[in-house]
């Protein structure tokens, strides 16, 4: 039977939707580990009665389904042959707060940085706090029993899970909390199948053998961070099976981490803290090597940190290329092999100096750091900022080579880190590996990553060989393999090396209690798929060099481009952080909107489809990118530097090449022509082209929706002012000023062109103006490649010859902006496009530039009182900074300025 016929079942009992299509299969094939699997099809349920329903269905037709929320497992936790359940999209709610318990039940949906947000207000907050905070769920922290940068203050998920409502792969509906003796004597006595799961797993970890078999062959107790297959070794710590211990029973501590193996949750109770303290300090110390830094770690961790996290060298490269993050690393001095960010927090500032003063004391005495610096305030969040960026930045190391993960979670007990590092660091040279080094070493708990290039199988058979030996190597200190991320795919073939076969048994035995047909995301933790398989590339399959119009050589061309990103999911965040990636996914949610979702799609489609035109015509590429607005956050703030926006006028060029133009397409694109020709029309005729009727016209017939007000046309554009002759003005300064009217600025826009020449003019600068040139933005958006390389080739002649003498300053940022993004990629003469991206600025660049030189001062400007709310254009954001703008309109003192957050 055919996957869309087993959908097709389902739909008349699903309420939410169900996806079989190309499209969603595409994007549901990866999450952010090394893993692809082509699934059946992927549901998206709206509620209980849909997971009841999507239950039933796969337990009548035996199909896998794999619960999903953000997607940015590691370990391959959320890839499946079966079906996927996305949660993301419709349960998100939060459903109570318990003030009183400080206790709140949620949806496993509900985003765990959404959450504090609501919290605040109450004071409360929910600790365990990953890097990927802004997009992460809790239905995801629960199946990898998350943790991230405070576990070393507040714990791991597990610490707070209080109560887990789901069901069984039956369909049971079961509520898991804990139970006394006596309530769990109760549960067993109750003939059905909640019964019979508290009875069995009573009567499997009861005897005194398997007890001493757990305690021997589990990590260490004192590894906080050990996610290592099933937690038996917290329930036997349990009223249960011990009479001394503190904690009853309590089987949603065992949904924690068995990555929605054995439960479907949807509903999580969690407890909560106080908000932490209001005052922090942060102490960073760089080195020479690592093996200084990890002796320092168990110096730091005697103190009272907040967080104690590394980042390597490697790491620090990769932000060199980063809009973002290129500048967050202010605090570095030299080129350090490490880093340790030392966090200290209190409530009182006197508090504050002495831990700060306490920890600088120690380290100054035995650190072999060569700096130590302190920072504060807004410092310490762009520190943390790139610390958190680590897995995505590592996504733009160029060309196959990546840093991969199989052996990047690994736990140990804090006074073994040093000599397991260095034990690892040997391991990684008989591989000729120079591995990356980061996360929590506060926790004993480093990222380790090997590089490896997977499309190639002495790599592959390199990945397995060194996960066998570190796996070998976490036995021996009685480590854990995974300290947060999860077993998955990669790991869950080591855990009976881990734990012993004895306990492993045990595992397999819990999984048939549970989930007997092996429904509920089948091939991790227990009968484990081959982690060298299913991998995203065939080994040693060349990889395609596609011909394109823009010059992807930056990237290793447009294949390599789609491989960048490695779903660590930043583009998922949504309108409550900060920054605009994605837009499009703000408004939908859908992961099509999204830019690893693009990005999934592209590469999906250009691997596998060996037609080329076929590849370019894909259906599912035209859906994914359907809604990209070509903002360019992609560009800027993607940590692996995937541009979206570039790709989509790529796209646009080759299928133009294949099907031509449409009449909106040419609407659009070559809208400087109709500029021009409007410009010829006589006046009434004018009139009637800015009419209501003439614009319900072009509504209706290019596609534009009805409340979109449309520009209206001017009669007299700038370059024809009566009394204006821009290129005869006197030369005031030093260096001359082109002033670039663009198309747009100067058919739709004058009187802001007339005021940017006025206002230069009034601040002693005299610019010569240029009117005649295309910008070719509209040409590149919509798709018109060649005609945009003859008209920026035009341009940048124009420039060297008329303007090498000064620089050229526009007004309009998509057009200006141009010169520092496609013309790079589009230009036959690169030393003029370079020079040109160099020598050319937004006015408020300019500007700017001169308030800081002394030229331009507040008493220049007005002195009227004015709140400005400051909105700037997306490519601003992206190929600028909008700090310009808010700097400038922040000099007349009178002015009160402040940036809309979108």
């Amino acid at each position: 039977m055919e996957s869309a016929h087993f959908l097709d079942l389902l739909r008349p009992y699903f309420e939410g939707e169900v996806q079989g299509d190309d499209l969603h299969r595409m994007l549901y094939a990866t999450d952010a580990s090394v893993y692809r699997m082509m699934p059946l099809g992927v549901v998206f349920p709206k509620h209980d009665k849909d997971i009841s329903a999507v239950i039933n269905w796969a337990q009548h037709h035996n199909i896998a389904l794999t619960p999903r929320t953000a997607g940015t497992s590691l370990a391959g936790q959320c890839v499946t042959h079966g079906v996927v359940v996305d949660v993301s999209r419709y349960m998100t709610n939060i459903i109570a707060l318990d003030i009183e318990r400080a206790q709140v039940t949620v949806q496993p949906g509900v985003i765990r940085d959404e959450l504090n947000a609501y919290l605040a207000s109450y004071g409360l907050f929910f600790g365990p706090n990953t890097s990927t905070s802004n997009r992460c769920m809790i239905g995801g922290m629960v199946g990898n029993n998350s943790s991230g940068t405070t576990s070393i203050k507040y714990g791991v998920t597990r610490d707070k899970v209080r109560q887990i409502d789901g069901f069984l792969s039956d369909g049971t509906k079961l509520c898991l909390s804990a139970l006394t003796k006596e309530q769990l004597k109760a549960k067993e006595g109750i003939p059905n199948r909640e019964g019979i799961i508290y009875q069995r797993i009573h009567d499997l970890l009861t005897p005194a053998a398997v007890q001493e078999g757990i305690r021997q062959g589990y990590p260490l107790p004192e590894i906080h961070r050990r996610n290592t297959g099933y937690a038996i070794d917290q329930l036997i710590d349990t009223t249960a099976f011990d009479p001394q211990a503190s904690q009853d029973l309590n089987l949603a501590s065992l949904m924690c981490g068995s990555e929605g193996t054995l439960f479907f949750s949807t509903a999580i109770t969690l407890s909560l803290d106080h908000l932490p303290p209001p005052l922090s300090s942060m102490v960073v110390a760089q080195y020479e090597a690592l093996s200084d830094c990890m002796n320092d770690v168990v110096v730091a961790m005697k103190h009272d940190l907040y967080t104690c996290e590394l980042m390597d060298d490697v790491i620090l490269d990769c932000t060199k290329n980063n809009k973002v993050y290129q500048d967050y690393g202010f605090f570095i001095s030299g080129r350090p092999k490490a880093v340790l960010f030392m966090e200290c927090r209190a409530r009182d500032q006197s508090d504050l100096d002495q831990q700060v003063a306490d920890l600088m004391k120690d380290l100054s005495a035995q650190s072999r750091a060569y700096a130590l610096t302190t920072l504060t305030g807004t410092e310490i969040d762009q520190a943390m900022d790139l610390r958190k960026a680590g897995l995505g930045l590592l996504g733009s190391m160029i060309g196959d080579k990546k840093a991969v993960a199989c052996i990047e979670d690994t736990a140990v007990a804090l006074k073994d880190l040093p000599e397991f590092i260095e034990a690892f660091t040997q391991i990684m040279k008989r591989f000729n590996q120079q591995a990356v080094y980061y996360a929590h070493a506060g926790a004993g708990e480093l990222h380790l990553r090997p590089i490896l290039n997977l499309k190639k199988g002495q790599d592959v058979s390199d990945f397995r060989e060194i996960t066998q030996e570190v796996s070998q190597l976490v036995k021996r200190f009685r480590g854990s393999l995974s300290g947060e991320h999860g077993d998955g795919i990669v790991r869950s073939e080591f855990i009976e090396q881990q734990i012993g076969a004895a306990n492993y048994a045990l595992l397999r035995e819990i999984k048939s209690i549970f989930d007997p047909k092996g429904l509920f995301n089948p091939g991790k933790i227990v009968a484990p798929w081959p982690m060298d398989e299913s991998l995203r590339y065939s080994p040693d399959e060349a990889t395609k060099e596609i011909e394109t119009a823009f010059d992807f050589s930056a990237h290793q061309g447009i294949m390599r481009l789609s491989e960048q990103c490695n779903g660590s999911g930043d583009c998922r965040k949504t309108e409550q952080s900060s920054g605009m990636l994605c837009p499009s996914y703000h408004a939908t949610r859908q992961e099509k909107d999204s830019t690893r979702g693009r990005a999934n799609v592209l590469r999906e489609v250009l691997t596998h489809q060996n037609d080329i035109a076929k590849a370019w015509g894909s259906e599912a590429l035209n859906q994914a990118f359907d809604l990209c607005v070509g903002c360019k956050a992609c560009h800027h703030e993607c940590p692996s530097n995937v541009d979206m926006a570039t790709v989509k006028s790529e796209l646009a060029y080759q299928r133009i090449q294949i099907n031509g133009a449409t009449w909106s397409e040419r609407f659009f694109g070559l809208n400087t022509l109709h500029y021009q020709k409007l410009n010829r029309v006589p006046g009434l005729l004018f009139g009637l082209i800015n009419s209501r009727p003439m614009h319900w016209l072009l509504k209706k017939t290019m596609g534009i929706h009805p409340l979109r007000s449309l520009p209206h046309f001017s009669s007299r554009p700038f370059a024809v002012k009566e009394g204006l002759h821009p290129e005869a003005a006197p030369q005031g300064k030093s260096k001359k000023i082109y002033l670039w009217v663009d198309e747009f600025t100067n058919y739709l826009e004058p009187g802001i062109a007339q005021d940017a020449y006025e206002l230069l003019q009034g601040l002693g600068y005299f610019p010569q103006c240029i009117t005649h040139l295309n910008s070719a933005r509209s040409l590149i958006s919509k798709g018109f490649l060649d005609q945009a390389k003859e008209q920026i080739n035009q341009n940048l002649a124009y420039f060297t010859h008329h303007c090498s003498d000064g620089i050229v300053v526009g007004i309009e940022p998509s057009a200006i902006l141009g010169l520092r993004d496609e013309y790079l990629k589009l230009a036959l003469d690169q030393i003029q496009a370079e020079h040109w991206s160099k020598n050319s600025f937004l006015i408020e660049e300019f500007l700017v530039q001169q308030i800081n030189k002394g030229k331009i001062t507040a008493k220049q400007f007005t002195t009227e009182q004015r709140n400005l709310k400051i909105h700037v254009h997306c490519h601003q954001k992206a190929l600028s900074q909008q700090k310009h703008t808010f700097d400038l309109m922040n000099l007349p003192s009178g002015y009160k300025p402040t940036l809309i957050a979108s």
